[in-house]
């Protein structure tokens, strides 16, 4: 398994495991129509524009894949500068998603550390994660060290669901980028 920085000839297995792990992960959380509605083709178009916004040398975000022993993409993770303004949380990862058979492996540890370690490159000393409330990975968050920190409504499709933010800042964002990568 491989941690690297993504780059746009990989947006259309971006796309499959963004779409094929919120199916997964989501499933009787979020309503089945939105989920099935969801496309390949429009995740891939996104994830083009969002890796090619990339090369600017401008830009703050920051894209690693997960790829298997094979150079499959199994997994992703996103972070740049936190979308709502906040002075104690300036970093945000955005998103992260694994196959569901890539699980509990040390990708997302290893995924979440490159994301802190890109972030920290760029001068945040701080970041958050917003999770549904009702996704079990959430506890992920929790062994990484994030703490609780506030709590949200979001709207996905016509549903109102809650929200959780997880953060680390000061000695937890050290030690998430101290944390050992064991991926197996």
């Amino acid at each position: 398994m491989a941690i690297r920085k993504a780059v746009p000839t990989d947006a259309r297995e971006l796309a499959i495991v963004h779409v094929d792990s919120w199916r997964s992960t989501y499933r009787g959380i979020v309503a089945d129509n939105f989920l099935e509605s969801m496309s390949y083709d429009d995740r891939e178009a996104r994830w083009r524009s969002t890796l090619d916004a990339l090369s600017d040398e401008n830009a703050k975000r920051v894209v690693f894949a997960a790829a298997d022993h094979d150079g499959r993409i199994v997994g992703f993770a996103m972070g740049g500068p936190h979308r709502d303004p906040d002075p104690e949380y300036t970093g945000e990862l955005y998103a992260i998603y694994l196959l569901a058979e890539h699980q509990g492996k040390g990708l997302g540890r290893a995924l979440v550390k490159s994301v802190a370690h890109g972030l920290a490159a760029q001068g945040f000393q701080s970041m958050l994660v917003w999770v549904l409330a009702q996704n079990p990975s959430r506890y992920f968050y929790e062994r990484l060290g994030g703490v609780h920190i506030r709590s949200k409504q979001a709207e996905i499709g016509s549903q109102s669901l809650p929200e959780l933010a997880y953060g680390w800042r000061g000695e937890n964002f050290t030690r998430i980028l101290a944390k050992e990568q064991s991926i197996s």
